[in-house]
């Protein structure tokens, strides 16, 4: 029982062992493939950082009206107040949904493309 379980474990460890290695054509052609992969993650890497800066700007612009807005209700200006709450806080929503799909482009950067 011994020799049957010593033999089924050790069959597939000699099948791998007959493998042919690598020639350096193939090797080369792995290298020039993850050369290209990773031109790609940094590609998307930019990108992704490009996006990400301008959503914070956006948000950033959006949410200082909001508060602009807000300090200027209950006084002179309260119509302009309302008007600033209401374009400072979609603004900022939308700066805030550019940031968030600006990560897109980081999941992309892992992802192998299917052939």
């Amino acid at each position: 029982m011994r020799f049957l379980l010593l033999l089924l474990l050790l069959i597939p460890m000699l099948s791998k062992a007959q493998e042919a290695p690598a020639t350096e054509a193939e090797l080369k052609k792995q290298i020039l493939e993850l050369n290209e992969r990773m031109d790609q993650v940094q590609l998307n890497l930019v990108t992704s950082e490009k996006k990400f800066k301008r959503g914070i700007l956006v948000a950033t612009i959006g949410y200082t009206l909001t508060i602009t807005g807000g300090l200027m209700l209950g006084r002179s200006n309260d119509q302009l107040g309302q008007g600033l709450l209401v374009a400072g806080g979609v603004t900022g929503a939308v700066g805030t949904v550019l940031m968030i799909d600006s990560f897109k482009y980081l999941g992309r950067a892992g992802r192998k493309d299917k052939k």
